[in-house]
């Protein structure tokens, strides 16, 4: 059974962080893109960091660039997302979600119009059941 499981969301100050993780069972994240979505109340998905697992290649949105990265560990079969810095605009439910992507593509450009879209629910083949993150003093 394909699975994705996020942990690690929170409540946490501003300027505080969090780490989350995305585990995935019942296939390898080779030759997958795993790209981190975020949804407030009241607002779209948003991509807010994809990255490629061939090799690392990562995209991310503007407002989260210099204090968010993602990183992955294949042995584990994990991609993180560590969030430093948090404000509250951070906050809301965090999705990790999967989707197959050719190895002879070219891995950035591909995981920054996989995050960019406006509807991923139609891209990204396996999603996990999100979790909750919450930044407040």
């Amino acid at each position: 059974q394909v699975q994705l499981v996020e942990s690690g969301g929170g409540l946490v100050q501003p300027g505080g962080s969090l780490r989350l993780s995305c585990a995935a069972s019942g296939f390898t994240l080779d030759d997958h893109a795993i790209g981190w979505f975020r949804q407030a109340p009241g607002k779209e998905r948003e991509g807010v960091s994809c990255i490629s697992i061939n090799d690392g290649s990562t995209y991310y949105t503007d407002s989260v660039k210099g204090r968010f990265t993602a990183s992955r560990d294949t042995a584990k079969n994990t991609v993180y997302l560590q969030m430093n810095s948090l404000k509250p605009e951070d906050a809301g439910v965090y999705y990790c979600a999967a989707d197959a992507i050719s190895r002879f593509a070219d891995q950035l450009s591909t995981v920054q119009r996989m995050c960019r879209l406006t509807t991923p629910h139609t891209a990204f083949d396996y999603w996990g059941q999100g979790t909750q993150v919450t930044v407040s003093s």
